[in-house]
């Protein structure tokens, strides 16, 4: 007989801790939490990462799948002509009805050019892109990369002078109007939508326009930001292959990741951080700026090296630059020289020297205003309208994709399971486990064993029991069923330590049973904040992802000769169902759930972000098939037609059970459909 002990030792350490950001004492990340680099030894594990890193950074900016580019319909007016430059106008429509503007600085007596272009988002200056001052001019530094034979395009942030909702009136406090768009609503996160994503999309669509212009080489696109502008160069570097070369200024920093709700979305900086970020522009140049009175003080001794393993790893040292000054927060004369100079190689094949900024004038600012009425034109989108848009956006997205054919379906699971992935959070690469058991106990018709788990790099454990019927291991593939309960394994083992309930039908019926004993404690109260939700999971995302590791750690226990189940009861019903690719099979209570209400997915134990960009709890089931698939008590708004025809594709209809009432143990034990043969590896 193969020895019981020794086979759940060997489970066990495949297993990862079921407590995560929500659990009591676990510790919850911020902004201002250090991050370090981690450690890359090849090529192709960095490209790996920084696909990932990109794929996080569409999903959370609601921007996977990429969204149809509507037209800029751009105008450009009001030219002013100065030496070497001119100055103008402009707006166009990032989406139908919200208007983005900005002011174009064109070179003179160049020629047609084709010139190269550089993006210039402003950051958190009070005059925004209309900041004059000794520690940050744009238009200073606008005005001299035109004068240097470069197009630069200077466009707001949301709420920032001339961009804004008609119902936000300008205000001297650029604060209001910025943080006017919902970041911080639940029922917006559930879909995406933040004011970070809306940045990012603004961003794309002023590189769009800037290639637009027939003057401008495409081939020679650029961009350079400070503070918040730091920020939006590297997303859009990240995100954007069409830029040749970024310079984000005193803002990549492993101590602090920005600090306003344009700079931080659901999911983003979970597992990455703002070097991780920039370094995913790579091998394309790049300069890093510095200063020795803010987070980016440590940039020559930690932030520039990390970053600069990176480029050496691709064999491209040469394109990176990091550089720090003895300044405070600043995008300063001095810093904009250093860029002037990096620039002026990579865009214009200058020599590597010097570039002394030219004296410039800057034009007042009514002269740069776009709206000098500060009214944006009269068929502007309201805020609500805006949000009602995008959200009817990724509606249509999804009935676009639905799968109800082979080819549609391998589509959708093209889309989805990456966004599933990101939405989730589930962890790349994966972790490596410590487990012990405290020796195996022989009953009645069982065995049983505890264990500890820790995952690497974290201090909390989790306790899980296993469950075998006495009987023969010789050449055994097992069918492991995993019960999963929001109160951990209460329903499942009684005060004595005997199996309960399900567990001890499903035993009866000759399955193995793994339930974890605790579940990570409540919800964090916060978890519906963007600044918790940018850095930590929330609950569901931390029980979908240890159901996904169980599904693992079980498989490489076995050699991939077994089956394993979910099987899910109360919300761990929909955990579950989340889990599904991971599993054989699933058999999930869907809690008489009315996915239709948004409001309904702000339940502490379902809320996650961008979770309806994944067809809710339908998508990842989807994924799953043709596994067999148990739901009961399903209500009767919850979305089967894709779920059902997605099963008729594939010719499984038999596989898929739908009933709308309560199962009782023995009905729920007695479901299982036959799975066919395990899996092999």
């Amino acid at each position: 007989m193969r020895n019981i002990s020794g086979l759940f030792l060997l489970f066990a350490w495949a297993l990862v801790p079921a407590f995560g950001a929500d659990a009591p004492g676990a510790d919850i990340k911020t902004l201002d939490t250090p991050r370090a680099f981690p450690e890359i030894a090849t090529p192709a594990q960095w490209l790996e990462r920084s696909r990932a890193i990109r794929e996080q950074i569409l999903v959370s900016s609601g921007l996977w799948p990429m969204l149809e580019k509507t037209a800029l319909r751009p105008v450009i007016f009001g030219k002013i002509e100065r030496d070497g430059y001119s100055v103008e106008k402009v707006y166009f429509q990032s989406f139908p009805g919200f208007y983005v503007a900005g002011n174009l600085y064109r070179p003179l007596g160049r020629g047609a050019g084709p010139f190269p272009a550089i993006l210039n988002p402003h950051g958190h200056w009070e005059h925004g892109r209309l900041e004059d001052t000794t520690n940050c001019s744009v238009p200073g530094r606008c005005i001299n990369f035109a004068r240097q034979g470069m197009i630069a395009f200077a466009y707001d942030m949301v709420g920032y002078n001339d961009t804004h909702f008609p119902e936000s009136p300008l205000t001297p406090d650029f604060g209001g109007n910025h943080h006017s768009f919902p970041s911080n609503s639940p029922a917006a996160q559930l879909w995406s939508v933040t004011l970070m994503g809306l940045q990012a999309w603004d961003s794309v669509r002023a590189l769009d326009f800037l290639a637009s212009l027939p003057e401008v080489d495409p081939h020679r696109l650029a961009c350079t930001g400070a503070s918040g502008g730091a920020t939006q160069t590297m997303i859009l570097g990240a995100i954007d292959d069409r830029l040749a070369a970024q310079a984000p200024v005193v803002m990549v920093s492993h101590t602090m990741q920005g600090g306003c709700l344009c700079e931080n979305m659901p999911g983003l900086r979970v597992e990455y951080s703002n070097m991780e970020i920039a370094a995913a522009a790579a091998p394309r140049p790049q300069i890093l700026v510095a200063d020795t009175g803010d987070w980016t003080k440590t940039t020559l001794t930690v932030e520039g090296p990390a970053i600069e393993h990176i480029y050496q790893l691709l064999q491209a040292p040469e394109k990176l630059r990091y550089v720090s000054f003895d300044f405070g927060h600043n995008y300063n004369q001095t810093s904009r020289q250093a860029v002037y100079q990096w620039f002026d190689r990579w865009l214009l094949s200058e020599p590597d020297q010097p570039v002394p900024e030219v004296a410039f004038q800057k034009e007042p600012d009514p002269d740069l205003a776009v709206f000098p009425d500060g009214k944006p034109p009269g068929d502007a989108v309201s805020q609500t309208e805006l949000i009602k848009y995008l959200i009817k956006l990724h509606r249509d997205q999804l009935q676009n994709i639905s799968p109800t054919n082979g080819p549609s379906l391998a589509n959708y699971k093209r889309v989805i399971e990456t966004a599933r992935i990101r939405t989730l959070q589930l962890t790349w690469p994966a972790e490596s486990v410590r487990a012990s058991g405290k020796g195996l106990v022989r009953k009645a018709g069982y065995a049983s064993e505890e264990c500890a788990m820790v995952r690497s790099g974290e201090n909390e454990t989790i306790q899980l029991v296993h469950f075998a019927p006495l009987r023969s291991y010789r050449e055994r593939n097992p069918t492991v069923i995993v019960l999963a309960h929001p109160n951990g394994q209460t329903p499942f083992v009684d005060n004595a330590g005997e199996p309960a309930g399900l567990a001890r039908q499903f035993l009866a019926r000759g399955f193995d049973v793994a339930i974890a004993a605790n579940t990570g404690g409540a919800a964090n109260s916060n978890q519906t904040s963007v600044l918790f939700t940018a850095y930590n999971r929330t609950r569901l995302q931390e029980r979908v992802r240890d159901l996904v590791s169980i599904c693992q750690g079980i498989r490489i226990l076995n050699s991939f000769r077994c089956r394993v189940v979910l099987c899910g009861s109360g919300r761990a019903g929909l955990w579950s169902l989340l889990a599904a690719p991971s599993a054989d099979a699933v058999i999930a209570d869907c809690g008489q759930l009315d996915v239709s209400d948004d409001q309904t997915l702000l339940d502490p134990d379902l809320f996650c972000p961008g979770i309806r960009n994944i067809d809710t709890f339908a998508g990842a089931a989807i994924l799953a098939a043709p596994h067999p698939l148990v739901l009961y008590n399903v209500a009767a708004s919850f979305p089967l037609a894709s779920l059902r025809s997605s099963y008729r594709a594939l010719l499984a209809d038999k596989k898929l059970r739908v009933e709308s009432r309560l199962l009782n143990d023995s009905e729920i034990a007695g479901s299982l459909p036959d799975m066919g043969a395990p899996k092999s590896n």
